[in-house]
C-alpha cells in the first residue's frame, strides 16, 4: 500500500465529519430528569421515559437548548427560531425504545464555519496549494452544515472481544445509564482535505466546546466523539467519489490515523480498478486498518418522521439574545488579544491557547510580570518546557506541579538578566518541578549564576586564544567553523558559568 503523500500526489480526499459531544455538564438528561453521572453503576439512572416505556411522555431540558445555541453561536451558526423533533427508528439494544429523539433537516444551528491556520509539516499535504509550500501556513475555511440536538444511546459492553469490541465477544452487557444524555452532532460540509485538517479542526471545535462549558470533551470517555466521512477523486475531478464512513474514532490520534489509512485504501482498491462500496467501516488501532462493521443505512432506513410527543419548537429573540450574552471570550479571540496586548507572535498566540490551563498560566504570568518584555520568553517556557513537562507526564494537572506563576516569572526574569543562560534555565525548570523550590535559590545552591563581567570574560578569552594559535590561524584562513570550538573551551574554562553572549562578541572582535 501507497504511503499517504504518494497518493495525495494523484488523489484527493474528500473529507466530512461527524462530531458528536455529550453535554455533560448538564444535572439531567435530555427529557427526563434522570441524572447525569459517569461512571455510576449500571441501569441506576433509569426512568419509564428514558427507557421508552410505554405512555411515558418526554419534556424537553430547556438547559441543553441553551447549550446548543452557545455552540451555534461561537461557531458562527444561523440560529432557527423554529425547528422540531423527529423520530430516527434503529434496532439496536442499546436504545430500548427502538428510536432516538432527534432533529430533521432543520436544526437549531445552520450554515456555520470555522477557519483553520495551518502550519509546519501539516501544511505541506495540501499541494494543491501552492502557498501552503511557499509559506509554510495556509487558512482553510471549513463550512459546517448543522448542528442538531438529539439523546445519546446507551453504552454496549461486550465481554470476550478483542479490546471490547463486539467481534469474537462471547456475550453483550447494556448499561442505560448513558440513554437520553443530551448530545449535539456537529455535521460539517466536505471541505477538510486531509487528516491533518482533520485533526486540527477536531481540536479546535474541542477548544471551543472547553471554553464554552458545555461538555468535559473527554474523548476517552467516550463524551466527545467523531465519525469521518472521506471519498477519494482523482487530482483535478470535481464530482464526489463513493464515501465510506469511520465510526466513533475517540482520540485525535485515531482520528488522523483512521483517515490516512481509509484515504490509502481507496486509492489501492481504485488504482486496482476495483469498487469502494458505501459503508461503514471501523479504526482497528491495534492491527492499524479499518474494518467492515455494515453496509450503510440511507435516510429511508430511518424511517424519520415528526416526533408526536413534542410540539415544534420557537426560539424567541430575546431567549437567543439572553444566550448571546452569555458567550465567553473565544480562542480566536483570546489569540488575537496576545499578539495585540503582549506583541506575540500569531504561532506562539495559537499554541498557548491549546490548553486552557497554559493560557490561564499564561495571563497569571503576566499579570505578575513588571515588563511586557517578558510576554515572548514567559510564552516559550509555556509553549516549550511546560508542554513537553505535561506531554509527557500523561494526567499531571499544571496546577498540581510545583511551579507557579511567581516562579516562571522569576526564571524568565533570570534568562533576561543573563544570570543564567538558556541551557541553565532549563536545568533550573526541572529542578524546580523536582524539589519544589524557587528559582534564585535553585541557582545559589549549584553556582550556577552565570558570568557576565566582560573583563573576567575576556582574561579567559585571551587564554584560550593564546593556548591554540595553530586554531586560530586555520581560523582567520576560513575555517570559521572553529568558533563553536572557541566557545566550547572558554565555557570549559568558566566551568559553565560563562555568558556565551558575551564570550561570542570578544571572540568576534579578537579574532575579527
Amino acid at each position: 500500500m501507497k504511503k499517504l503523500e504518494e497518493v495525495l500526489q494523484d488523489w484527493e480526499a474528500v473529507i466530512g465529519l461527524e462530531v458528536h459531544a455529550e453535554l455533560t455538564t448538564l444535572e439531567t438528561k435530555m427529557f427526563c430528569g434522570c441524572k447525569l453521572e459517569y461512571g455510576a453503576d449500571p441501569n441506576t439512572h433509569t426512568c419509564p421515559v428514558c427507557l421508552g416505556l410505554p405512555g411515558a411522555l418526554p419534556v424537553p431540558n430547556k438547559a441543553a437548548i441553551e447549550s446548543i445555541v452557545l455552540a451555534g453561536l461561537a461557531t458562527n451558526c444561523d440560529i432557527e427560531k423554529r425547528s422540531m423533533f423527529y423520530r430516527k427508528n434503529y434496532m439496536y439494544p442499546d436504545m430500548s425504545k427502538n428510536f432516538q429523539t432527534t432533529q430533521g433537516p432543520v436544526a437549531f444551528c445552520m450554515r456555520g464555519w470555522l477557519d483553520l491556520e495551518v502550519d509546519g509539516p501539516a501544511a505541506k499535504e495540501r499541494i494543491d496549494l501552492p502557498e501552503a509550500t511557499e509559506a509554510g501556513s495556509y487558512t482553510a475555511h471549513i463550512g459546517i452544515t448543522r448542528i442538531h440536538m438529539e439523546e445519546d444511546a446507551g453504552k454496549m459492553n461486550h465481554i470476550g472481544g478483542s479490546e471490547g469490541r463486539i467481534a469474537g465477544a462471547t456475550h453483550s452487557l447494556v448499561d442505560y445509564n448513558r440513554c437520553g444524555t443530551p448530545l449535539i452532532e456537529l455535521v460539517t460540509e466536505p471541505d477538510l482535505r486531509t487528516p491533518e485538517e482533520a485533526r486540527l479542526f477536531m481540536q479546535k471545535l474541542r477548544q471551543i466546546y472547553l471554553t464554552l462549558g458545555i461538555s468535559d470533551c473527554s474523548m476517552e470517555e467516550g463524551s466527545l466523539r467523531c465519525d469521518g466521512n472521506v471519498s477519494l477523486r482523482r487530482r483535478g475531478a470535481t464530482g464526489l467519489g463513493t464515501k465510506t464512513e469511520l465510526k466513533n474514532m475517540n482520540s485525535f490520534k485515531n482520528l488522523h490515523d483512521g483517515l490516512a489509512f481509509e484515504i490509502c485504501r481507496q486509492a489501492e482498491v481504485l488504482e486496482e480498478g476495483g469498487i469502494i462500496y458505501q459503508e461503514t467501516r471501523h479504526w482497528d488501532p491495534s492491527a492499524k486498518r479499518t474494518i467492515v462493521m455494515r453496509v450503510k443505512e440511507t435516510a429511508d432506513d430511518y424511517r424519520l418522521f415528526p416526533e408526536p410527543d413534542l410540539a415544534p419548537y420557537d426560539l424567541s429573540d430575546g431567549f437567543i439574545e439572553r444566550v448571546r450574552a452569555k458567550l465567553p471570550e473565544l480562542p480566536d479571540q483570546k489569540a488575537a488579544r496576545y499578539e495585540a496586548d503582549f506583541g506575540l507572535s500569531a504561532y506562539d498566540a495559537r499554541h498557548l491557547i491549546e490548553h486552557r490551563s497554559t493560557s490561564s498560566f499564561f495571563e497569571e504570568c503576566m499579570a505578575q510580570a513588571s515588563d511586557q518584555a517578558l510576554a515572548k520568553p514567559l510564552a516559550n517556557l509555556i509553549i516549550n518546557d511546560v508542554t513537553g513537562y505535561l506531554n509527557a507526564n500523561d494526567g499531571v494537572e499544571l496546577a498540581a506541579t510545583p511551579l507557579t506563576p511567581a516562579r516562571a516569572v522569576a526564571l524568565v526574569k533570570l534568562l533576561a538578566e543573563d544570570a543564567v543562560s538558556s541551557k541553565q534555565a532549563k536545568e533550573v525548570f526541572a529542578a524546580i518541578i523536582d524539589e519544589d523550590k524557587d528559582p534564585a535559590a535553585i541557582v545559589e545552591e549549584r553556582g550556577m549564576k552565570q558570568v557576565s563581567d566582560t573583563g573576567a570574560i575576556e582574561a579567559v578569552v585571551d587564554k584560550v586564544l593564546a593556548d591554540n594559535p595553530d586554531k586560530v590561524e586555520q581560523y582567520r584562513a576560513g575555517k570559521t567553523g572553529l568558533i563553536g570550538f572557541f566557545v566550547g573551551q572558554c565555557m570549559k574554562e568558566m566551568r559553565g558559568a560563562g555568558n556565551p553572549k558575551v564570550i561570542n562578541e570578544l571572540l568576534a572582535q579578537k579574532l575579527g
